[in-house]
């Protein structure tokens, strides 16, 4: 009984070690807050989509900073990458209906513009 004993005392604090070492995920922070001040400026928040997308990143973040604070770097790195692709998809989708609304914006231009020069034409 004593012969397994011994090794899972001498291995218990370098697996513990290695759990604590994990380094703050500031980089990952700063990603994820930049993707989600991206999003938010291009117009997210007026896109029910996209605003959805928004708010779970902004809550990812958030619970991410509670998880450094109370040293779970791992867990709040696994949450920022998370955080960053939601708001990341956010910033898709908004882009892609304003990209929706400029092509309606042109086409009807376009349409006006062919029914002003085309002689006899009527609207």
């Amino acid at each position: 009984m004593r012969n397994w004993i011994l090794p899972l005392l001498a291995t218990a604090p370098l697996l513990c070690a290695c759990t604590a070492s994990f380094p703050a995920p500031t980089q990952r922070m700063a990603d994820a807050e930049s993707a989600e001040r991206s999003a938010r400026e291009v117009g997210a928040d007026s896109h029910p989509e996209a605003k959805l997308e928004v708010k779970l990143a902004e809550e990812q973040i958030a619970r991410a900073k509670a998880l450094i604070a109370s040293g779970d770097n791992q867990r709040a790195d696994y949450l920022l990458i998370r955080a960053k692709a939601d708001a990341e998809l956010a910033l898709g989708l908004t882009r892609e209906q304003n990209a929706k609304v400029e092509t309606v914006k042109a086409t009807e231009q376009a349409k006006a513009t062919a029914i002003a020069i085309t002689p006899g034409a009527r609207p």
